[in-house]
C-alpha cells in the first residue's frame, strides 16, 4: 500500500508539472536490479543533490515496466536493458538513450526444476519455459535456443512477470524460467533441486539510461548533472567496494553469498560505443526474423542516441561517430 500510495503522489508530480517544466527536477523509473548500483550509490552519497539534480525514484520489477512509465509521461528518466530499447524502437521514435552505465554476462539466466528432465538447454522442445515477452529474458532465451539446436516455436512460452517466476517453477507450473537477477539466484537456492544451465556467457546484457526525446534539445542541463553523478558514483564502486557492496546488499535485500557471487560479474562504466548500436541491430534482426515485431527493416539506432551530454561529461567515452 505504501509503495502505491508512492507512486500516486510521483504520478500527480508529474501531472502538475508537465516535462519540461521541472527546471531541474527528474522523475526517475529505476529498476530493481544489481545493475542499478550507480544510481544506489549515487542517492546514498549524496551525489545526485550535490549536483544540484532533484530526483524522484520510482523503483520497478524491471526495465520493460521503467520503460513504459517514460513512455506513459510518468518519469523523465529510465533505466532499461538494450532488448527493450530495440522492442521499444519499433513502437515509435519519443525516446532517446543517453549512455550505457553497466553490463553484465550473468545477469539473465534459465533455470530449470529437476522434476523437468531438462539438464541442457538441448532439451528444452516440448518444455513450458516462462519468460518476461518484450525484455532481455526474451531475447536470451531464443538465441540460447537456436544457439543449440532448438527451434524456439517448439518451447511452450509462459509470459510471466519477474516476481511471480519463483512461485511458477516451485509450484511445477513450469519446467523452467529465464529470467534476470536477483530473481535467478533466489529461484536457483531457494527453489528445491533447481539448477542453472550452463550458456557460456555468450549473452551481454547492457543497461542503458533513457529519455523522452522532446527533452533533448530543451533541456541538457540536467542530463550533464545525472552523467556527473553517475560518474562520481562509478569512481566510487571502484575505490570503495565494500561500502558499495554494502548499499547493493541493503538496497535489494542481499545476503553476502549472493554479493560475493554478482561482484566480479558486474561492471559499471558510463560507455556510448559501437557494440552497443551492434547488439540493437542485432536484435532488431531477431525480432523481424522471428515475428516479434511487424516490420520491413530496422530502425537507425544512432538516431536514437543523444550523445552530446556523454561528450561533454566524459569524451572518452564516446567511441561513436554520428
Amino acid at each position: 500500500m505504501h509503495s502505491m500510495r508512492k507512486i500516486t503522489l510521483l504520478t500527480l508530480l508529474v501531472c502538475l508539472f508537465p516535462l519540461g517544466c521541472l527546471a531541474d527536477g527528474l522523475v526517475l523509473a529505476l529498476a530493481k536490479s544489481p545493475l542499478s548500483l550507480p544510481f544506489y550509490i549515487a542517492q546514498s552519497e549524496g551525489y545526485f543533490a550535490s549536483e544540484g539534480l532533484q530526483l524522484q525514484v520510482i523503483e520497478v520489477e524491471g526495465g520493460h515496466r521503467a520503460m513504459q512509465l517514460l513512455r506513459d509521461g510518468q518519469a523523465q528518466v529510465a533505466t532499461a536493458s538494450e532488448t527493450v530499447v530495440m522492442f521499444n524502437s519499433f513502437k515509435g521514435q519519443d525516446f532517446s538513450l543517453l549512455a550505457c552505465f553497466a553490463f553484465s554476462k550473468d545477469d539473465v539466466k534459465l533455470i530449470a526444476s529437476k522434476g523437468s528432465g531438462v539438464t541442457r538447454v538441448e532439451q528444452l522442445a516440448g518444455k513450458r519455459v516462462a519468460t518476461i515477452q518484450g525484455a532481455a529474458s526474451h531475447y536470451y532465451l531464443d538465441t540460447l535456443a537456436l544457439l543449440h539446436g532448438v527451434d524456439p516455436a517448439s518451447i511452450q512460452l509462459s509470459n510471466l512477470q519477474p516476481e511471480a517466476m519463483q512461485e511458477a517453477l516451485r509450484q511445477k507450473q513450469v519446467d523452467a524460467i529465464a529470467v534476470w537477477q536477483p530473481y535467478a539466484y533466489r529461484a536457483e537456492h531457494e527453489v528445491p533441486d533447481s539448477r542453472v544451465l550452463d550458456d557460456r556467457g555468450f549473452h551481454t546484457l547492457r543497461f542503458n539510461i533513457i529519455i523522452p526525446r522532446k527533452l533533448v534539445q530543451a533541456a541538457d542541463a540536467p542530463w550533464d548533472k545525472l552523467l556527473r553523478a553517475l560518474l562520481r558514483a562509478q569512481s566510487f564502486i571502484v575505490g570503495e567496494p565494500a561500502k558499495a557492496r554494502a548499499v547493493l546488499a541493503e538496497r535489494l535485500h542481499l545476503d553476502a553469498a549472493y554479493i560475493d557471487w554478482l561482484w566480479p560479474r558486474y561492471h559499471y562504466q558510463l560507455t556510448l560505443d559501437q557494440s552497443l548500436i551492434t547488439s540493437l541491430e542485432s536484435e532488431a534482426r531477431w525480432a523481424r526474423s522471428q515475428g516479434h515485431v511487424q516490420a520491413k527493416s530496422s530502425p537507425n539506432y544512432l538516431a536514437f542516441i543523444h550523445s552530446l551530454p556523454l561528450r561533454r561529461v566524459l569524451p572518452s567515452a564516446v567511441g561513436l561517430t554520428e
